[in-house]
């Protein structure tokens, strides 16, 4: 059973040491990680009232609490009512875009990689009614149709050392910024103004290259490979990019432009060759895989390319990705990326099952922003304790094994 002890945010020794006095490891000390997180968000908080209760939610969203909504947070922090919640999801003094951006050199100290990636995707939280800020009858990933829900286009980063979100943007349908009332209604302010799901990826990649975050690509599903602004505009920056593409996208292919449904169907069936696209659950992820050239962009020593992706059912079904990359990239290495996009699909298994990022209960654009970079901060703390874990442990560092497997084995629960 939980105590209702609360965390001291403000403990902090040389040495991390429990509450029963025992020196921690990186390993074990995972309130020490609290703690450090905690010193980090401190300078965002106006009153440090705001700031015990931002780090008490977070403790809470730790917890092994079944469902992580406000009365059931309240209980694991030992108060009588949400109302302490609620006043800090919706009133109290801080911007949750600072904490986004103190976020970006906190998961780079503790799993930052050269050789990262960061991955653009959305995932759905079904909702009921219409008052929650971007509700719509809209199509949902998550639950694979057209559902009442809101839609939230994330960042993540995945290098060898772990993955975790980076950034978060509230997608808003048009049918809510063409209604100023119903935006007012939700917290909306004026200066939001409709954005598309590419647009609302390429501000968050923008956020992270300014700030310096360590990265070598960029995947997405083709949501975002089929935008063509975004391509260019990476390409105008100079960062590779491994985005799938529908059969509807055109690309260019030596002087003239084609479908990509076109170029698939002229694939060369000698140049087929099998690789791993990644480790999955029942081993390696095999595929046939094969790259057509397309036409040279401006940019010297890079180059485009059609990346296509064969099953091995009986269907053999396809999947093409857009490329541009070095001129010297070889096969192996755009396979290896194109097969890292499924780590943001992690990371939403983790933050939804462990830290509660779907469980919330706040309605206005200001609460949705709060609880999901709280939840955010949460879910990068369990990737830090991991990787000091692998690396205590001698393992090789990777981002394939569970967080909610190595969560329930270190007992990350509120004390």
């Amino acid at each position: 059973m939980m105590s209702s002890q609360r965390f001291d945010p403000l403990a902090s020794e040389t040495d991390p040491v429990s509450r029963t006095g025992q020196v921690l490891t990186p390993v074990s000390g995972w309130q020490a990680y609290l703690r450090e997180v905690a010193q980090h968000l401190r300078p965002y908080f106006v009153r440090r009232q705001s700031w015990h209760r931002a780090v008490a939610y977070m403790e809470g969203l730790l917890s092994t609490v079944g469902r992580k909504n406000a009365w059931q947070l309240a209980e694991v922090n030992g108060d009588v009512t949400p109302y302490g919640i609620q006043h800090l999801l919706g009133r109290a003094l801080w911007q949750a875009d600072q904490l986004r951006d103190a976020l970006y050199a906190y998961v780079v100290a503790h799993v930052g990689d050269s050789q990262a990636v960061l991955v653009v995707d959305e995932t759905g939280f079904l909702k009921k009614g219409n008052q929650s800020a971007g509700v719509a009858r809209q199509y949902s990933g998550t639950a694979g149709r057209v559902e009442n829900c809101q839609v939230g286009v994330f960042l993540a980063y995945a290098s060898r050392l772990g993955q975790s979100l980076l950034d978060r943007a509230l997608y808003l349908p048009a049918s809510w910024t063409k209604d100023a009332e119903r935006c007012q209604r939700a917290g909306i302010i004026p200066e939001v103004a409709f954005a598309t799901k590419p647009e609302l990826a390429q501000a968050m990649l923008e956020r992270a290259f300014a700030a310096g975050v360590p990265a070598s690509w960029v995947v997405g599903d083709s949501v975002y490979g089929d935008a063509r602004r975004l391509r260019l505009w990476l390409e105008g920056q100079e960062k590779a990019y491994v985005l799938a593409v529908s059969g509807n996208e055109y690309v260019w292919l030596g002087v003239e432009q084609r479908s990509v449904k076109s170029v698939l169907q002229g694939l060369d069936e000698g140049a087929w060759q099998r690789l791993s696209a990644g480790s999955g659950s029942k081993g390696p992820r095999l595929y046939d895989w094969q790259c057509v050239r397309l036409t040279a962009p401006p940019t010297v020593g890079w180059c485009r390319y059609l990346l296509v992706r064969r099953s091995l059912k009986a269907d053999r079904e396809l999947t093409a990705y857009a490329v541009f990359a070095p001129s010297r990239t070889d096969l192996a290495t755009l396979v290896s990326v194109a097969g890292r996009r499924w780590c943001i699909e992690m990371c939403f298994e983790a933050a939804k099952g462990e830290v509660g990022l779907d469980e919330y209960e706040v309605r206005s654009w200001t609460g949705w922003y709060r609880h999901v970079t709280l939840s955010m901060w949460a879910l990068a703390l369990l990737s830090a304790v991991r990787a000091a874990r692998l690396e205590v442990s001698g393992k090789k560092r990777s981002a394939a094994s569970s967080l909610s497997g190595f969560k329930a084995s270190r007992g990350l629960v509120s004390r």
